[in-house]
């Protein structure tokens, strides 16, 4: 009985190890590639019978590779911004250029990407500017010595 449990627990994991070591094939590999879709987008919608510039109009096509940052003409975080408290004043100036330099009440500060958006800090505020512009409501600032936070909406 023992032998029959052991073998049929061989035999499952062998199953499960050869389905996972499948690739796609060659001409499905070139439909993802001509579409502009990933296996991911697929299921979400994205038609591997359209160009790649119909799928990204229709919002399926995302480039983050550095060429297609390059040959995009701006960041999704380029432009003026203002950190606002909770009355509504003004806590910050921000500015963004297309190198993704970030200048805060005129002053050069460093930023760096992190958590799907750029994220940098002058004194003990801290600032986080959302990449995906579909989402609202994501940009904030956090004060981490007085203990508040606020928005930050384009200006």
């Amino acid at each position: 009985m023992k032998v029959n449990v052991i073998s049929v627990i061989v035999v499952g994991m062998g199953l499960l190890t050869a389905s996972a070591a499948q690739a796609i094939n060659a001409n499905y590999a070139k439909q993802l590639e001509r579409s502009g879709c990933t296996q991911a987008s697929e299921l979400q919608g994205c038609d591997l019978k359209k160009s790649k510039a119909e799928n990204a109009k229709a919002g399926f096509v995302t480039e983050t590779s550095p060429t297609a940052m390059a040959a995009s003409s701006q960041t999704p975080y380029a432009g003026s911004w203002v950190a606002k408290n909770a009355e509504g004043g003004t806590v910050a100036t921000i500015r963004v250029n297309a190198k993704e330099q970030v200048w805060v009440n005129d002053k050069s500060v460093k930023a760096k990407r992190s958590d799907g958006g750029l994220m940098f800090k002058v004194g003990t505020i801290q600032f986080f500017i959302q990449g995906d512009r579909r989402l609202k409501d994501e940009d904030y600032w956090t004060d981490f010595d007085a203990k508040t936070k606020g928005p930050i909406v384009a200006k």
